[in-house]
């Protein structure tokens, strides 16, 4: 069986979350050849893997959502684009219509070679922007409008170019641009079948993202979230099942268009061996540590973090912070963070760089995560691995995870208001200050894991998802390990 992971903006540049859960997919099953669409922005990152790809990873393909049109680039092509009508009309119902002729949009990308900056620039897209303006937003300037569409289909149509390589499933590991190439890969393999797998859901992160940005302003953010809510739709059509990760996510999917029959919960989980024997907390340690394994960017809400932190160890001295994560995703936002600490001279906060959580984890007294958005997070369930109780903010998940959902292990740490300094910090110090309480938390997060949350329950439901639509695409799933050809690299392959 051959399946073709397509992802984006994470695996395999960046460690955790996301990406880690990917690593673990592809490794969990050694016996089936897994190919790679990974969806980034440009080519500056192109090949700067964060990982060791599996043997049984044989293909990547990077598709760049910024990139340089080479066929507009060739002084042999013309700057007309020739559209049928019915292409056209497809095209007209992408940018105007509730109803997309997506099957059209797909044959027209991938049967033309066609110049992403001369279909922009083309008559056609002008008359189709021009109607569109007429019948909504002729209130706003029209050369405004017009490059604004211009840049919301600009990386959509890159995606639309890509050319998947052929699979039996097609796992999109979210909706958006991930869920368009698996969509557009059926109209090429119509014997292949999509899965998709949503952590947290796309369109309403991207809406929050939106909503927020300063790079977009007034009906504009309107028009990109109309946009995403598109390419969901579309992905959930042409799915043959989405998973959720939660009861939440999974009634948001079938809110959002998800038909009902065809959405799943499948919860994450993780190896508990890999905690056994772990270094922990030198009994002659003089702190109380409070961990945050996380990527030191925006949406892990690090500030806070720092400002909730330095209240706390004014009240309690023997606090200490650990960072533990990588700082180039995000550089600005890094230094931000570390001027921060200089400007409160705040003692006891460490930042580690990248880590092994193993190395770390049964060091920590405290667990804690302060995002403003998430899906189910991972190391909350590596902190409940290492008996450790959990401090996180009320997104995604995590309120589930640490409270319980239906069962009776009691609560396995606290949940706080997004960006509440106030609260984070005193947390911290009820934690800190209740060692008696942490221990009893952080037995009940190890509990709830061991019967909810292992990886070993998260490899037979893929599995038996996996023979499923192989079974409706009539392949055989293999019994023995898939080997890779040696002496290839993923390039000749």
């Amino acid at each position: 069986m051959k399946v073709c992971l397509i992802a984006e903006g994470c695996y395999p540049y960046a460690v955790g979350g996301v990406s880690s859960w990917i690593h673990s997919m592809i490794r969990l099953f050694p016996n089936i050849e897994f190919k790679l669409i990974t969806i980034v922005s440009d080519r500056s990152i192109s090949g700067k893997f964060a990982y060791e790809l599996p043997h049984n990873l044989t293909e990547v393909h990077e598709v760049f959502l910024q990139d340089v049109d080479w066929i507009g680039r060739h002084k042999t092509v013309r700057n007309r684009v020739h559209l049928k009508k019915k292409e056209v009309e497809a095209l007209r119902s992408l940018i105007i219509g509730e109803e997309v002729d997506w099957m059209t949009v797909f044959h027209m990308f991938y049967r033309k070679n066609i110049s992403i900056n001369n279909l922009l620039m083309s008559p056609q897209f002008l008359e189709i922007t021009k109607e569109y303006y007429s019948l909504r937003f002729s209130e706003i300037t029209f050369s405004d409008f017009l490059w604004t569409l211009r840049s919301i289909y600009l990386p959509l149509f890159f995606a639309l170019k890509c050319v998947p390589p052929k699979a039996d499933i097609y796992h999109s590991v979210s909706t958006g641009y991930a869920g368009m190439i698996g969509s557009m890969a059926l109209s090429l393999y119509p014997n292949a079948k999509l899965l998709i797998s949503e952590h947290g859901i796309y369109t309403r992160e991207r809406e929050e993202e939106i909503i927020k940005a300063k790079w977009v302003q007034g009906v504009y953010k309107s028009i990109w979230i109309e946009q995403f809510r598109k390419m969901s739709k579309c992905a959930y059509y042409y799915a043959d099942l989405v998973t959720s990760l939660f009861e939440q996510a999974h009634l948001l999917q079938i809110e959002l268009g998800c038909p009902r029959e065809k959405a799943i919960i499948t919860p994450n989980g993780i190896d508990v061996k890999k905690f056994e024997g772990i270094p922990v907390k030198d009994p002659e340690d003089p702190y109380i540590n409070v961990g945050a394994i996380i990527r030191v960017t925006p949406i892990k809400d690090v500030k806070t973090l720092i400002n909730a932190f330095y209240y706390a160890h004014e009240k309690q001295p023997r606090l200490k912070l650990w960072i533990m994560g990588p700082e180039d995703e995000d550089p600005e936002y890094a230094a931000d963070c570390r001027e921060l600490v200089r400007a409160l001279n705040a003692e006891n906060i460490v930042f580690t760089g990248s880590i092994r959580t193993t190395d770390y984890i049964g060091k920590m007294d405290i667990n804690i995560l302060t995002s403003i958005s998430e899906g189910q997070p991972l190391t909350i369930l590596e902190g409940f691995a290492a008996k450790k109780p959990c401090i996180a903010t009320n997104v995604g998940n995590c309120q589930g995870l640490i409270y319980g959902e239906n069962d009776s292990f009691g609560e396995a740490g606290i949940v706080v208001s997004v960006m509440n300094i106030s609260e984070i910090t005193d947390a911290i110090l009820k934690l800190a200050n209740n060692p008696e309480l942490a221990r009893q938390m952080g037995i009940n997060g190890y509990n709830r894991l061991i019967a909810k949350y292992q990886s070993v329950f998260m490899e037979d439901t893929y599995r038996e998802i996996y023979k499923t639509l192989a079974g409706m695409s009539n392949v055989v799933f293999p019994e023995e390990p898939f080997v890779l050809h040696k002496g290839k690299s993923v390039e000749e392959r």
